[in-house]
This record gives C-alpha cells, sequence and structure tokens, in this order.
C-alpha cells in the first residue's frame, strides 16, 4: 500500500480513516478501498482538502452510491454530524462499466441507482454487535465480491491503461510521454487515446499530478528541507515551477501550505 496520506494535504485534522487492500481476484479493477468514519459535534463542520488521484472513485454511503471522476484541481468534502463512507479507488479498466467517457466526469460527480451494492456495504458496516475492524473488512468483502460479479474480465486494451497508469503513477522516471510510451512499447498517440478512454485526463496531468502529491507530502513530513531541494528532486525545473503548480491546482503557494500545516491551521 502506498503512503496511508498521500493526497491527503491535512491528515492532521481526518476522522478515523482507513485504506485496504483489494484482494487479489480484484486487483486490476480496484487499487485499494478507503473507509473514514466521523463523530462532528453539532454545528461544526469538518473540511477534508486533498490533491486526489487522477482517477475516478466508487463511493458508497448510507442513503447514496457516487462515482466520482478525476479532478483537475484542489477537491474537498464537507464532514457534518455522524457518518461513514466506503470508497473503491478504481483503476482504469473497471471505469468504462460505470461512465462511457470519464472525461464527462471530469471534477464532477453521479449519484448511480445500486440498491444491492448499497444495501450489501450498509449492512456490513452497521452490523450490530460487530467489532470496527470486522464491520470495514466485511464491507470490503461485499464490495469486493459485488463488482467482480458485474465485471467478470476486462479486455486487453483496459489492462493496459491499467499498466500505464500505474507507470506513471509510481516511477518517478517517468517526467515526459514519451518516457511513459517508450517503456510500454507503444506510442505516445496510444498513450494519449488510453489516458483519454480510461482515465478522462491527458498523460502529462497524470504525471503532473504525482510530482504534486509527493511534492506536497515531501513538504509537509521535512519541514526542515528547502523548497529549492524538493522542487529538483520530484523533477520540476525550479522552485518557481513548483510554486506555479501549487497555486494553479491547490491555490496556495508551497510557503504557505507548509505554515499552515506546520502551525496547526488544519
Amino acid at each position: 500500500m502506498p503512503s496511508s496520506f498521500k493526497g491527503i494535504l491535512y491528515p492532521a485534522s481526518l476522522p478515523t480513516f482507513h485504506r485496504l487492500p483489494a484482494p487479489p481476484y480484484l486487483d486490476h479493477l480496484v487499487q485499494w478501498f478507503w473507509i473514514p468514519e466521523w463523530d462532528i459535534e453539532p454545528g461544526r463542520t469538518s473540511r477534508q482538502e486533498l490533491i486526489a488521484f487522477a482517477a475516478c472513485n466508487l463511493v458508497i454511503q448510507r442513503d447514496r452510491v457516487e462515482l466520482s471522476g478525476p479532478t483537475t484541481r484542489l477537491s474537498h468534502q464537507d464532514l457534518t454530524g455522524r457518518g461513514w463512507a466506503v470508497g473503491a479507488l478504481l483503476r482504469p479498466a473497471a471505469v468504462p462499466f460505470f461512465a462511457g467517457t470519464p472525461a464527462e466526469l471530469r471534477d464532477a460527480k453521479r449519484e448511480l441507482e445500486l440498491p444491492a451494492l448499497r444495501d450489501a456495504v450498509v449492512q456490513a458496516m452497521e452490523g450490530p454487535g460487530t467489532p470496527p475492524e470486522a464491520r470495514r473488512e466485511n464491507a470490503v468483502a461485499a464490495f469486493a465480491a459485488w463488482l467482480a460479479e458485474q465485471i467478470p474480465e476486462v479486455p486487453p486494451e483496459a489492462l493496459l491503461a491499467n499498466a500505464m497508469a500505474e507507470l506513471i503513477a509510481a516511477n518517478a522516471s517517468v517526467v515526459r510521454i514519451e518516457d511513459a510510451a517508450d517503456q510500454l512499447a507503444i506510442s505516445t498517440r496510444t498513450l494519449q487515446r488510453l489516458a483519454q478512454k480510461y482515465v478522462g485526463l491527458s498523460p502529462s496531468v497524470l504525471i503532473r499530478r504525482r510530482r504534486l502529491q509527493e511534492a506536497a507530502e515531501h513538504t509537509r513530513l521535512n519541514p526542515d528541507v528547502d523548497l529549492a531541494s524538493i522542487a529538483v528532486e520530484f523533477g520540476y525545473v525550479d522552485q518557481a515551477h513548483l510554486a506555479n503548480d501549487f497555486q494553479k491546482v491547490l491555490g496556495i503557494t508551497p510557503g504557505s501550505y507548509r505554515r499552515s500545516v506546520s502551525g496547526g491551521g488544519h
């Protein structure tokens, strides 16, 4: 599993949060499952901000099922009262089953009528007398079983899209779309087509998102490392380019972000 808080800007303000691995038989459809649980005091709101992974999420709550598309900017969720969510970070191969064109879901959500899935997850999460860890495991098992039944197999092209997304997300040496195309032994045109069809974002955006997530996490975890060094480490030409990415996606500078997390502003 990757860092539990990668992509989450202010982990200190999180409610109870867990990431659970997908079972091996579902590895081609789901990167991991994530489950926040919260109990916010009456009259208060907890805003969770994140640099979302460049992917779609299928999310179940007590009263609805939502498909969240890929984002191009800082996203947030306002939590109130008491509740939970069980989400699946979908691999590209799973996306066409839920969305004809993922680009249509960019920076958007769509409510889905999937009562069987919702009922199974709600029953698992709210089973009386079940310990919290078992509830979460049961919810993931129910979610995974439903997905495996609905999507028994995917075409080779979809698996290639998975390989593309995994390569870009995990390999820091991929700094240009040509790097990814060369390692996958495909043309840049094919790479761009796969990204648009299965992710809804261009390969260059996927690369920049990985770099920004990593740079933000490093900025938060290493307050004594200067920002110019962080910029170089994560493939930026210089600190100004890092600051431009921060400003464009998050609306703040790296220095402002660092001060906010070190000062307990969230």
